[in-house]
């Protein structure tokens, strides 16, 4: 007899999420089902090749407003070079697309898969990061009312000392 399907996590409406490969263990994140690609606030882009393969360089501010000295320095492999966006407030940018692993929540055995990254200006926003609906569909189902479902970070701060 085959074992019952596990059922997907339930992520509240704001999250702590880590970007491992990127060095990022914890950023706290919008979970947003209205809009369909995820977002890092990034800055300092600047494209390179490795291994013939196109890469980003960039770095981020995973406190965003809160400890803007905290800085680190990332890297990842770009999978689409000029993703035409559609921004909350209505104008159309071209972004740079990066694919990373993502890490919902803060628990262990948390959620982890393959997503999409769009690397954006979001220092006008609340949040530095978005999670969009297609890096969560069939991984997570959103409790619009709740916050923190998968874990509160005491200080996570300490995650870059």
């Amino acid at each position: 007899m085959k074992p019952p399907p596990v059922p997907p996590p339930v992520v509240g409406w704001c999250e702590w999420v880590a970007l491992p490969e990127l060095g990022l263990p914890a950023v706290r994140a919008k979970i947003d089902t209205g809009a369909a690609t995820s977002a890092i606030h990034a800055y300092s882009i600047e494209r390179f090749a490795r291994g013939g393969a196109p890469w980003a360089r960039f770095e981020v501010h995973p406190f965003f407003r809160r400890r803007r000295q905290v800085t680190v320095a990332c890297e990842a492999p770009v999978v689409d070079v000029c993703r035409l966006v559609r921004s909350s407030s209505g104008h159309v940018e071209e972004r740079l697309v990066v694919r990373v692993v993502l890490r919902l929540g803060v628990r262990v055995g948390a959620p982890e898969f393959e997503a999409d990254l769009t690397l954006a200006d979001r220092w006008k926003m609340q949040f530095p990061m978005l999670v969009g609906r297609e890096a969560l569909a069939g991984r997570a189902l959103v409790d619009a009312g709740a916050t923190f479902r998968l874990g509160r970070l005491a200080r996570p701060g300490d995650y870059y000392a």
